[in-house]
């Protein structure tokens, strides 16, 4: 568990931006504390009075106190609603910071930290953690600072009318402060363990609810219903320790209170008796004692909000302290002019939680324009090997060049511009479908849109829809066909129209009659430019300059269509499988 003060270090800077709105903020803070120490004062007065001088007791005297305790009252109803109101909205701000951070660090993230994240965890540490620490960021420094005032101004009042009284009731603070301290390092773990498991509880949600259609095309809804019964139950288990540390931190505080009370009748009786303090000083004693022990139970029960607010610090650190693996390095470039010569420099790769390399030591020069095919056994590296190009994920050996430049010592930016790619798992952003496309080259004319889906051949279903290109697609596009949503992502490329393609199985989706017209727009697209294309259908690459057969070895075969089909190799193998396989009937 990482420890308070670390985390409040992070945490205040978010300050910064608003020191003005705090400073006025603290500062009504104290102005609401005027009534809390002046009543005492006020009502010692009038018992001093009426018990030495009750003549001197007027009504002028009793209205005049009575005036300037209203105007008080006043002024602690104008400093509140400041506090409540501009406070707050501070708090606000301050998450929002934050919460803008947290998705910016998001973005830097590289493939392998969502390889091993759950999006539910993420987005419970964008959203609740986050709404705890806005309370935290309003409620602290307000809480200890009026906590530190009252206090202070206590001691001080109280010692100036018995300092031994005094004295033997500070003497019970640090005691309380001992024994709550154990329910507090309680209390924060188990508020970590409840948001850790609200993470949970959210990916397992997202996950059922998003594959809701495999969960009915299985009949497995009862199967969902216990595995959400499970998680939810651990949630209230988690929680019923949670409430019982707190339960416990709460008792152990009114039990010194208690004592704190009874420290005063016992201890203030027994210096009343003696004359070592007056009837009045005994009144205002006593009013001041619950001035007091309302401070600390003010900080008692802030003591939840504020373990609260740390937790969901913590998380946020966690997130904002993942380490960036790719990066622009230092003095990178932009790449621009690209011709697309491309080479592979012995290139070996492996995921940080695998031992084994998942390429090892590939050597390849594709030349500007060149149309490569990689055709292999699953789990032979071929969507990594096209993966490491835009540098989703670095060579754990080697270097790959483009153009001569090696794509470390460029801008991410400008590599990732140059390069397009459609990707195996088609995924559409919720919006409509000129929405979709358009993300390809943002700002684009709805013209360009319109030849970007015709070159995909998407035209003539989209003219077919209710809205057209105006039609909401639903969430991850739901409401169109997988082939649908192929050519959607495919006219996203041909809009970007870059000198690099990667088409990671990008036809695997589409019925015959769409494949063919897909098929005859990206041999369009292709030329000129080079073009790394990962196929399970072997008919669509025949006509590939070079086909690369990929497996555990590494690249066992290479030539082309012709040239690998008289070697009767692995690639002689697969095709003729393939092609009994589809046979007609």
């Amino acid at each position: 568990m990482v420890k308070t003060i670390h985390l409040v270090k992070r945490f205040v800077p978010y300050f910064k931006k608003y020191i003005g709105i705090l400073a006025l903020d603290l500062f009504c803070a104290s102005l609401t504390t005027l009534c809390e120490i002046y009543l005492p004062l006020i009502v010692r007065y009038l018992t001093d009075i009426g018990v030495s001088d009750p003549a001197a007791l007027t009504v002028q005297v009793i209205l005049q106190l009575g005036g300037f305790y209203l105007f008080l009252r006043v002024i602690d109803t104008a400093a509140n609603y400041f506090m409540q109101s501009i406070g707050h909205v501070m708090g606000a701000r301050i998450e929002t910071d934050m919460r803008r951070d947290l998705f910016d660090h998001l973005q830097e993230l590289s493939y392998s930290y969502f390889d091993n994240t759950k999006i539910g965890q993420i987005m419970a540490r964008i959203t609740s953690d986050l709404f705890d620490v806005t309370e935290f960021a309003h409620h602290c420094p307000e809480e200890y600072f009026i906590a530190t005032i009252k206090i202070v101004t206590a001691f001080c009042i109280l010692a100036s009318m018995n300092i031994w009284l005094t004295l033997i009731i500070f003497a019970i603070l640090p005691f309380m402060l001992i024994c709550t301290s154990y329910f507090k390092k309680k209390m924060r773990r188990s508020f970590k363990e409840s948001r850790v498991q609200i993470g949970e509880l959210n990916a397992q949600t997202e996950d059922s609810l998003l594959g809701v259609r495999v969960v009915k095309s299985f009949a497995n809804e009862d199967i969902e219903r216990q595995k959400f019964h499970a998680g939810n139950t651990k949630f209230l288990d988690i929680k019923k320790v949670m409430y019982h540390y707190m339960a416990g931190f709460n008792s152990t505080t009114r039990i010194f209170d208690g004592i704190m009370y009874v420290v005063v009748i016992v201890a203030g009786g027994l210096f009343m008796l003696y004359g070592q303090i007056t009837v009045a000083d005994f009144t205002a004693y006593l009013l001041y004692v619950s001035t007091l022990l309302t401070s600390i139970r003010r900080i008692v029960e802030f003591a939840e909000q504020f373990q609260r607010g740390m937790t969901g610090i913590e998380r946020f650190v966690e997130i904002m302290d993942a380490p960036v693996e790719i990066h622009d390095n230092p003095g990178a470039k932009p790449l621009s002019h690209v011709k697309g010569d491309i080479v592979f420099d012995h290139v070996s790769f492996k995921y940080s939680d695998n031992h084994k390399d998942v390429l090892s030591n590939i050597t390849l020069h594709v030349k500007p324009g060149d149309n490569i095919a990689l055709v292999g056994p699953s789990g032979g590296g071929k969507t990594t090997l096209c993966s490491l190009i835009p540098r989703f994920y670095d060579v754990t050996s080697g270097r790959i060049l483009i153009d001569g430049q090696d794509i470390r010592s460029l801008t991410l930016k400008s590599l990732r511009s140059q390069i397009g790619v459609v990707q195996q798992e088609v995924y559409l952003f919720s919006g409509t479908i000129f929405e979709n496309i358009e993300y390809g080259k943002p700002g684009a004319s709805r013209d360009e849109v319109m030849q970007a889906a015709k070159l995909a051949g998407a035209h003539e279903f989209i003219l077919q829809l209710e809205n057209g290109y105006d039609t909401y697609v639903g969430e991850r596009g739901l409401k169109l066909s997988g082939g649908q949503k192929q050519r959607i992502s495919i006219a996203r490329v041909f809009l970007k129209n870059p000198p690099i393609l990667i088409l990671d199985e990008a036809t695997s989706a589409l019925d015959n009659e769409s494949e063919r017209l897909v098929q005859q727009s990206l041999e369009v697209l292709a030329k000129g430019r080079t073009t790394f294309t990962i196929a399970h259908r072997l008919t669509t690459i025949r006509n590939a300059a070079t086909i690369l057969v990929l497996t555990e070895n590494g690249i066992e075969e290479q030539g082309s269509h012709a040239e690998l089909i008289e070697k009767h190799g692995i690639y002689y193998g697969l095709y003729k499988l393939y092609s009994e396989m589809n046979e007609p009937v």
